[in-house]
């Protein structure tokens, strides 16, 4: 829907254990002030970004927090996945304790799903939580990693092991800043969105296949925003349904680690979203004429489909995923195009997955 009469802005809620709206649209980032004031009572915000999104967008985010009557400090951690660790979390959390954050205070994340996962975290954990808000500035954070409470830092075992569920207070995707991404990064967001389309909405991912993304860029963003918004709201905490949100990411952050997070996470799903779908219709639990669909959507967004580890490595570094509980994996299969289940696997099965993935 439109927002204050904007043509420019859309809204759509979230609605978990809080409800919050994330606003969709360009040039938002001079409006973060105004808008951020209305969903927390803080005064003092601490910024958290990275160097590479620091000198482009932070000034102009913090003109307009002061401009809104409110005071910003500023943070930036050096930019990239292999930065997501605890030594890093815990840099943040000497910043806001150094600039006498408080629980009255709030956390603004402006990045990516880097920045966004580790300023959620420090906000989740800080002083035992303080309030905390999105800003995202690339394609995948504001259509996946800025919605749904997960904040997290990496281990050297694996991705995302160790974080929390913490709702942000609000999201603003200004969809200006795009613009400013190399064609890679913006294809990890595609990677993302497409996975969407496959695992919910056939009518989303046939208009993806027709459309182009960047020219659509709103509206992409919105039914991003909606499919992963109707997911939350039914398993905040993945306990069932939100789990297809997994699609791609089980063999896809065994890539990522393989990879020593040279792979980016977007073209990390890429792959995985292939190969979970290739092992799904060899071992009979996925859809006829899904992997033509997948290799169909990669190819025509120039992403990868092809692994260059072999089924042992990969099935090394699945052992260590999050999604383990005890002896059994949850993977992610298409049972057709805009329909995902989940299929629970012992170690041996995982093992015989990865291998007809390849």
């Amino acid at each position: 829907m439109k927002e204050n009469g904007s043509d420019s802005m859309e809204t759509v809620m979230v609605n978990a254990s809080t409800a919050y709206p994330v606003y969709i649209g360009g040039g938002l980032l001079d409006r973060c002030g105004q808008l951020i004031a209305a969903h927390t009572a803080a005064r003092r915000y601490a910024v958290i970004t990275d160097d590479t999104v620091c000198p482009l967008y932070a000034p102009r985010l913090c003109r307009s927090l002061e401009a809104a009557g409110l005071e910003a400090v500023l943070y930036a951690v050096p930019a990239g996945e292999q930065q997501k660790t605890l030594a890093t979390y815990g840099q943040i959390l000497g910043f806001l304790s150094e600039s006498r954050i408080t629980r009255s205070d709030c956390v603004v994340a402006l990045g990516g799903g880097v920045v966004g996962d580790m300023a959620g975290f420090a906000a989740a954990t800080y002083q035992r939580g303080i309030d905390f808000v999105q800003v995202p500035t690339t394609f995948l954070a504001a259509s996946d990693a800025s919605v749904g409470g997960k904040t997290a830092v990496d281990l050297p075992a694996g991705k995302n092991l160790v974080g929390a569920f913490w709702q942000p207070k609000t999201v603003i995707c200004d969809t200006d800043t795009f613009s400013t991404l190399p064609e890679d990064t913006f294809l990890d967001g595609a990677a993302e969105t497409l996975k969407h389309g496959l695992i919910a909405d056939e009518s989303f991912f046939h208009f993806l296949m027709e459309a182009d993304m960047r020219e659509n860029i709103d509206k992409v963003v919105r039914r991003n925003v909606e499919i992963k918004a109707s997911v939350v709201a039914e398993d905040e905490r993945e306990q069932g349904r939100r789990k297809i949100l997994n699609f791609g990411h089980t063999l896809g952050h065994a890539i990522e680690k393989c990879s020593g997070y040279q792979v980016s996470h977007g073209h990390a799903v890429a792959i995985g979203m292939v190969l979970a779908t290739r092992a799904a219709e060899a071992l009979g639990c996925g859809g006829k004429g899904t992997l033509a669909a997948v290799l169909a959507a990669c190819e025509r967004y120039s992403l990868p489909t092809t692994c260059p580890y072999s089924a042992g490595e990969l099935y090394a570094a699945a052992t260590g995923d999050k999604k383990r509980a005890g002896d059994h994996i949850d993977v992610v299969v298409l049972r057709e195009v805009g329909r995902a289940e989940t299929v629970r696997l012992d170690m041996e099965g995982l093992r015989t997955f990865t291998e007809a993935a390849l």
